[in-house]
C-alpha cells in the first residue's frame, strides 16, 4: 500500500505531469514533430547524394574540357564520336547498339 501511495505521489506531481505533456506536445503534435524530423534527415541524406552525383559530374566534365582544349588527338576523337565528323576519305557507319523487340508469333 505504501509503494501504491508513493508511485502515486510521484506520478501526481504536478511539475513531472507538465513536463510529460509538453514531452509528448513536441514529440507528436509540434509542426516540428519527431515524425517530420526523421522525414527531413532522409531528405537531407538524398539531397546530399545528389549534390555528391552532381561535383562529381562537374569534376568529370572540367577534365574532359581540359583535355579538349590542349589535347588536338582528344578534340578529334570527341568531334568523331558526338557529332559523327569525318576526315574526307573516310565513310562513317552508325551501329545501334540497342537490340531489336521480339516478335510474337
Amino acid at each position: 500500500m505504501k509503494r501504491i501511495t508513493g508511485i502515486l505521489k510521484i506520478v501526481g506531481n504536478k511539475y513531472l505531469l507538465a513536463t510529460a505533456v509538453f514531452a509528448v506536445f513536441i514529440l507528436f503534435f509540434d509542426k516540428n514533430d519527431i515524425f517530420t524530423q526523421l522525414e527531413r534527415k532522409k531528405q537531407v541524406k538524398e539531397l546530399e547524394a545528389s549534390k555528391q552525383f552532381y561535383q562529381d559530374g562537374i569534376e568529370k566534365t572540367k577534365r574532359q574540357l581540359t583535355d579538349l582544349q590542349n589535347n588536338p588527338a582528344a578534340l578529334e576523337k570527341y568531334a568523331r564520336e558526338n557529332y559523327y565528323m569525318k576526315r574526307t576519305n573516310e565513310d562513317v557507319f552508325i551501329v545501334d547498339a540497342q537490340p531489336a523487340p521480339a516478335s510474337k508469333k
